[in-house]
């Protein structure tokens, strides 16, 4: 099976190529944008046109930004092969693409590629569900570099949290809090994001109620858990018929 990988030379990419050579997997070819900060086989096909890397792959993981994987998914609807989507801050019109191209070819989109913030998902959609009368408040925090805020994970997190009530996050979620904003309504859910140092990825949700509280946190401490997540559920999705997947589905829970 040849790899591709868009978003070689990030931080989560250099990591996926590093994995693939240890385990002597083949990379078909690399996009990335920019100079170019790590070594290749002589073999791997280095491009930043989408088209060229899914000539030369079976399979594509996307670790990139949301413009690189726009790129990707417009190609990808003239040459469809199955993609493993973990960019996270895309707009409407990008899932959208990525619906179109499952059409075509299985596309996994994760926001996360850590297995425990899959069980974490599931975890907060039950005890959502159960104690309804406890109030949620959700907080992220990531290195000084990250871009989009809140993060993907923390609004998949919010968006179970939500479903499990009936509600759309777009009706109940709140963001920030400054002045006088007046008291705490029932059915909303708090996303706040923190930023600084080098945190690669911490996700805390609460469920806060009189007399008492139940938090539920997950942390990660490498990078190499989404890098080893992602190709993980790469193998499985190989083998999948067109359609949209999540990584609970690849997982099985």
């Amino acid at each position: 099976m040849k790899y591709g990988i868009v978003g070689a030379t990030g931080r989560v990419g250099q990591l996926l190529v590093k994995i693939l050579k240890d385990n002597n997997e083949k990379i078909g070819a690399v996009m990335f944008e920019g100079p170019q900060t790590i070594d290749f086989d002589k073999d791997t096909v280095i491009t930043n046109d989408a088209k060229t890397l899914l000539e030369n792959s079976d399979i594509v993981i996307d670790f990139s930004a949301p413009v690189a994987t726009e790129k990707l998914l417009k190609a990808a609807l003239e040459n469809p092969k199955p993609l493993v989507i973990a960019t996270t801050g895309l707009n409407d019109h990008q899932k959208n693409l990525m619906i179109e191209v499952s059409k075509k070819a299985p596309v996994l989109y994760a926001t996360n590629m850590s297995l425990g913030v899959a069980i974490l998902n599931k975890l907060v959609e039950m005890v959502s569900e159960k104690l309804k009368d406890f109030d949620i408040e959700i907080v992220e925090q990531h290195h000084r570099y990250k871009v989009d805020a809140p993060s993907g994970t923390a609004l998949t997190l919010a968006e179970h949290a939500a479903r499990a009530r009936g509600l759309e996050l777009k009706d109940v979620m709140v963001t920030g809090r400054s002045g006088h904003v007046g008291a705490r309504t029932k059915d909303e859910i708090g996303v706040f994001a923190v930023r600084g140092g080098d945190v690669v990825g911490r996700h805390t949700v609460g469920f806060y109620n009189d007399g008492e509280f139940l938090e539920l946190n997950h942390t990660a401490t490498s990078r190499e858990t989404f890098a080893r997540g992602a190709l993980k559920v790469a193998k499985w999705l190989i083998n999948q018929k067109p359609g949209m997947y999540s990584i609970n589905d690849a997982l099985g829970i």
